[in-house]
């Protein structure tokens, strides 16, 4: 069976929606393991997709998916299916949702927890411009723990909205076991004839309030006697669920019984991650994200293990634990991509998992400094973004001693856009007070995270995706004077201050140049003595980094010479003022022009003192 668009799949009969599930996780499990991406979610959600597609009238219906890790079934369903192979490489499909890619894609979604303000937006505009239309927001009880989904779903209710909220349990968190009792007992409770009852005697009874209010008790005493908690109804949602959401019939019936419901209506389905492969069902957390595997036994190929970032900053959190008991890791959801898995099970007293719920995470390790704790908050760059207000405001005005220990920085590959940490050093650096470190290998990145966490007051680490150079780690930590950077090679004409892991590419650049590479370690505070020697010494200063050029390292030495009076010509060199899509981390940095090539061109390029580097062109 091929099913190009929902239009086709509309053309079905209820019979044949089970085949189409069946086809489809077949066909996202094979395609996933030959490429790699996101599976387990994805399988979750085969027949909530289908049934939602069947259902509503697509695209005109707006369907809002939160993230992008559970809605490949979306993009095989929406047209894709011969794309999705391209999925997470250069000029493929994004691995998440966009705008720009397929109509269907509503909205775009990198980041959890957005769905139902965006569904609500979507739905007030509809009603603003008086059209028919159904808006489903999808969202995970993983993402329901963010406050902004709870911000969302407490205005929808208040405003009574024309939209259905969707919640996907994919780990049985807030319900028992669902059964077809259940299922049957859904499906009655949001029948046409049950639904008429309920509006016609809200209507009679209106006028006699002891009534109404006797009734309402009543309605809420039997239901809860047969469903979860009235939670969502005291909220103002019409509450349905839980369901089955791997029955294709009974999703039908619940979402056609729901369609014909005005108002904001809640619907509690109940999945399991990885459904329909054995070993994703066993293992969701291996599974969410793949590589390519055996999609017969789910056995991965045999891979080299390269020591990364994140392992350097996961040794280094469990040895400062062993000799200061004060130290506390705090993670929002990200234990794994953090690298808290063996400090959470060495230290599990001092390890929180505070959900999806980055602001929470920095005003709660806010609480923890003020009495004297020394919590470390690992959290992805991009994520960091959604706390910027709690980081200023309650850790840096207050002058708290917080640690962050910021992975995933700069471009991050396959992720794309929306995953990219490229605007830190910007955010970072106008916070007063606020220390900003950024290694340029895995050892300085150990020394880095020792200092900082020795340091009194807000203090950052910085750290790239995946691998460095393989710099061998000391023995032992030690302790890197603020602020202050090192010459690396001398050179004449042209100096290049490098900041973080582009050191390599500096260093290559400048054996063609000729130049002075120095490896400044600090963006805040910026050794200023340095600046003022290679300003003294060189024709043309070279700023280099993996952030945005606005607002970055470079602005800060910008700055600081501008201020000192120093009229040295600056080439600032980084990430330019767009969004860069998603394809290897290589590939992106060439891109960018941020390899050794792209930044000896930039330099040769660049109108400053050109006489000076003639001789240099004639080498090259």
């Amino acid at each position: 069976m091929t099913l190009n668009q929902p239009s086709d799949l509309r053309q079905c009969t209820e019979d044949q929606l089970q085949r189409v599930c069946d086809e489809t996780r077949g066909f996202l499990i094979d395609t996933v393991s030959k490429i790699g991406g996101h599976l387990a979610a994805g399988l979750g959600t085969v027949e909530l997709t289908t049934a939602l597609h069947y259902v509503f009238n697509t695209p005109d219906d707006r369907i809002v998916w939160d993230i992008g890790h559970q809605a490949y079934p979306h993009k095989i369903l929406t047209g894709r299916r011969d794309q999705l192979h391209t999925i997470r490489q250069a000029g493929g499909l994004s691995g998440f949702l966009k705008r720009s890619e397929s109509e269907y894609d509503t909205f775009g979604a990198g980041h959890s927890s957005t769905s139902i303000s965006a569904a609500l937006g979507m739905a007030v505009a509809a009603a603003q411009q008086k059209l028919d239309r159904d808006v489903v927001a999808i969202i995970g009880d993983g993402a329901l723990t963010a406050g902004m989904a709870f911000e969302a779903l407490n205005n929808a209710g208040d405003m009574d909205a024309n939209v259905l909220v969707i919640l996907n349990d994919n780990d049985m968190s807030i319900s028992p076991n669902v059964g077809a009792l259940k299922n049957y007992l859904t499906k009655l409770m949001t029948g046409p004839t049950v639904s008429t009852v309920r509006r016609t005697t809200k209507k009679a009874l209106d006028g006699i309030p002891p009534v109404r209010d006797y009734a309402r008790r009543w309605e809420e005493h039997i239901k809860g006697m047969i469903l979860p908690s009235t939670f969502f109804e005291e909220m103002g949602f019409y509450y349905a669920g839980p369901i089955d959401g791997h029955d294709i019939d009974t999703l039908v019936t619940t979402l056609r019984n729901l369609k014909e419901i005005d108002g904001p209506r809640f619907l509690h389905i109940v999945t399991k991650k990885g459904k329909g492969f054995e070993p994703a069902e066993d293992s969701p957390i291996k599974y969410h994200g793949v590589s390519p595997f055996n999609p017969t036994t789910g056995e991965f190929g045999k891979k080299t293990k390269v020591r990364t970032y994140t392992d350097v900053f996961s040794d280094w959190l469990c040895d400062m634990a062993a000799v200061d008991d004060k130290l506390i890791g705090i993670t929002p959801a990200m234990r794994e991509g953090s690298g808290l898995v063996r400090f959470s099970e060495e230290y599990p007293e001092r390890y929180f998992d505070v959900a999806i719920a980055e602001q929470h995470a920095l005003t709660f390790a806010a609480g923890m400094a003020c009495d004297g704790q020394k919590p470390v908050v690992a959290i992805y760059s991009t994520f960091l973004q959604r706390a910027y207000d709690q980081l200023i405001h309650d850790v840096s005005v207050q002058d708290l001693d917080v640690m962050l220990a910021i992975d995933r920085a700069g471009l991050v590959g396959a992720d794309g856009a929306t995953h990219a940490g490229v605007f830190d050093y910007s955010y970072l650096r106008c916070i007063p007070g606020c220390a900003i470190y950024a290694p340029s290998n895995e050892s300085e990145c150990r020394d880095m995270l020792y200092s900082a966490y020795k340091h009194v007051g807000l203090t950052a680490v910085r750290y790239p995706r995946g691998a460095g150079i393989g710099a061998l780690e000391k023995p032992a930590m030690h302790e890197i004077p603020m602020g202050k950077g090192e010459v690396i090679q001398n050179g004449q004409n042209v100096a290049i201050l490098s900041f973080g892991t582009l050191l390599p590419a500096a260093l290559e650049a400048a054996n063609v140049l000729g130049a002075t590479v120095v490896n400044m370690r600090f963006v805040k505070p910026l050794d200023g003595d340095l600046i003022n020697q290679m300003a003294a010494s060189h024709d043309l200063l070279v700023t280099l980094e993996e952030n945005v050029i606005a607002g970055g390292a470079g602005s800060g030495v910008n700055e600081y010479l501008a201020a000192a009076g120093i009229a040295t010509p600056t080439l600032n060199l980084g990430l330019p003022d767009r969004y860069i899509d998603h394809g290897s981390q290589t590939a992106l940095l060439s891109e960018c022009g941020l390899d050794a090539g792209g930044i000896a061109a930039s330099i040769l390029a660049s109108p400053f003192y050109q006489p000076a580097l003639n001789d240099v062109k004639k080498r090259v």
